[in-house]
C-alpha cells in the first residue's frame, strides 16, 4: 500500500509541476506501477504531455491515459475550418507524405493515408497535436511496408549499450508493423531511450512497451 501511495504522489507531483500542463483537474491512480488518469484538460498536447510526464516517474510500468479534452469556448473551431488548419500542418510538414489526410468530426482529426515508414506515421500526428481545437487524434495511416527485425534489433542493442546494460536485457519481438518490447531496464530513462530507438527504424507502425522498470 505505501508503495501504491508513493508512487501515485510522484506523478501528482510530476503532473503539477510540469510547465506545460494544467493538471487542476487530472485525477490519478496507481495499481502496482500501473497508472490510470483520468479527468480533463482544456488541449489535446496536454492529453499527450500528461501521459508523457506520467510515464518518466520512477516506478511507473505503463500509463493509461483516460483524460477528456474539454476546450474552453474560445478554441472552439468548426470542422471545416480544423480541416482546412490540420490538412495545412501536414502539407508544410516535410517529414509527412503528401498522401496522408486530415477529415474533422467536433474537433475530433482523423488521419487516414500510405506512409513508408513508422517515423512518418508519428510525424503527422505531432503536426497537428497542438492545433487550437484539436480534442482527439485517430489515426488511421497504413505503414505500407514490414519492420526489419535485425534493424530494430541493433537499434535497441545500441540504446542498451550506451547505459551499460547487456544486449540481452530487453528481447524485440516483430509483429507486421508493431514492435514488441519486454525485459527490464533501471529507470525510466533507460527505457524511453529502447523505447525511442525502436521507433527510429523503418517502418515501424507502433512500439508495445512491456519493459519492467525495476529502480
Amino acid at each position: 500500500m505505501g508503495k501504491t501511495k508513493d508512487i501515485r504522489e510522484a506523478v501528482e507531483r510530476r503532473l503539477r509541476r510540469d510547465p506545460l500542463l494544467d493538471a487542476a483537474d487530472v485525477a490519478v491512480r496507481n495499481v502496482d506501477g500501473n497508472v490510470a488518469l483520468t479527468g480533463t484538460v482544456p488541449n489535446y498536447a496536454q492529453y499527450l504531455e500528461a501521459a508523457r510526464a506520467a510515464r518518466r516517474v520512477a516506478g511507473v510500468s505503463d500509463v493509461h491515459n483516460h483524460l477528456a479534452v474539454v476546450l474552453p469556448p474560445t478554441d472552439l473551431r468548426d470542422d471545416a475550418t480544423l480541416t482546412n488548419a490540420a490538412n495545412n500542418e501536414l502539407a508544410a510538414s516535410e517529414q509527412v507524405p503528401q498522401t496522408v489526410k486530415a477529415s474533422v468530426s467536433d474537433g475530433n482529426v482523423t488521419l487516414t493515408g500510405t506512409v513508408r515508414y513508422g517515423s512518418q506515421r508519428a510525424a503527422a500526428g505531432s503536426a497537428i497535436s497542438e492545433l487550437t481545437g484539436v480534442r482527439n487524434i485517430h489515426d488511421e495511416i497504413e505503414v505500407a511496408f514490414d519492420v526489419d527485425y535485425n534493424r530494430v534489433k541493433s537499434l535497441v542493442v545500441q540504446a542498451l549499450g550506451r547505459y551499460g546494460l547487456p544486449r540481452t536485457a530487453v528481447a524485440v519481438d516483430i509483429r507486421g508493423t508493431t514492435v514488441m518490447l519486454a525485459g527490464q531496464v533501471r529507470t525510466p530513462d533507460e527505457r524511453d531511450a529502447v523505447v525511442g530507438a525502436a521507433w527510429r527504424a523503418p517502418d515501424v507502425l507502433a512500439v508495445v512497451d512491456e519493459i519492467e522498470v525495476t529502480g
